[in-house]
């Protein structure tokens, strides 16, 4: 009787314990700012999203319309347009789940397509400027032969493929993302767009951590490096640029003593 009595008592207590905890969980605060700081954050976003979509789609028709701005140069800027009006589309999704991050009522197949649309636009993004810095270092530092090598063709094909890099680098998003909810709750009012447990148990959370920072220390490192050397080139075109004037100058003085 008294082991009976023991464990009821225990269930007693761990069930009370546990309707405490939800309880704790339904108190905790849907939202990470107060309302007027997100009133703020979503006024602005709104106007960057109008004006980044209306000027990125502007963009891209210019170019596709018009057969003399299809340069090279206008190609990358095109894509990285493309990969940024998709960012601002995506971005009533992201206030959503800075007003309300629980719960998420749209299902997880929009929770993971549209943290990999958000993921693989960035990663394009930085790819297209690094390839763009890299063309410019050509362009600026080996002219002659950056018009050969540098073609319409090759930049297309190499454009679809730093958007197939993208793409694969962003897939682990559809394993590492979903909608879950806290045991012994209420789905409806518990669900989170987030990741998994599974992501942060197996430890391919953090590897995905540092694919994210290799895609952003890693071109920052070689756009420094070409633009130093862009840099330096320029410098050194300005200093032969004024020899011949110096010169120039000082001929045209002596001539003139000579005349007096």
């Amino acid at each position: 009787m008294a082991n009976q009595s023991s464990k009821l008592n225990c269930s007693h207590n761990c069930s009370l314990d546990n309707m405490d905890y939800a309880e704790d969980y339904f108190d905790y605060p849907v939202n990470v700012f107060p309302i007027p700081i997100l009133t703020g954050i979503t006024v602005t976003c709104t106007l960057l999203a109008l004006i980044g979509i209306s000027g990125n789609a502007m963009t891209i028709l210019v170019v596709l319309k018009f057969k003399g701005m299809r340069t090279t140069t206008n190609f990358y800027l095109s894509s990285m347009a493309f990969s940024d009006l998709f960012i601002f589309v995506c971005m009533p999704l992201d206030l959503y789940r800075i007003w309300q991050y629980r719960p998420w009522n749209f299902g997880t197949l929009l929770c993971k397509l549209f943290q990999f649309v958000s993921e693989s636009c960035t990663y394009s993004t930085i790819l297209n400027i690094t390839a763009l810095s890299v063309e410019r270092y050509f362009a600026i530092c080996f002219p002659l032969k950056a018009k050969v090598v540098i073609t319409k063709g090759r930049v297309k094909g190499l454009i679809f493929s730093l958007w197939s890099v993208a793409f694969v680098s962003a897939g682990p998003i559809f394993v590492l993302v979903g909608v879950e909810h806290m045991n012994g709750t209420d789905p409806l009012l518990t669900n989170e767009c987030k990741a998994t447990e599974y992501a942060v148990k197996s430890g391919l959370l953090n590897i995905m951590v540092w694919v994210s920072s290799i895609f952003f220390f890693l071109p920052v490192f070689c756009l420094s490096i070409l633009y130093s050397l862009i840099g330096r080139k320029l410098w050194q075109r300005k200093k032969e640029s004024l020899r011949p004037s110096i010169s120039s100058r000082e001929r045209n003085n002596k001539q003139t003593v000579k005349m007096l």
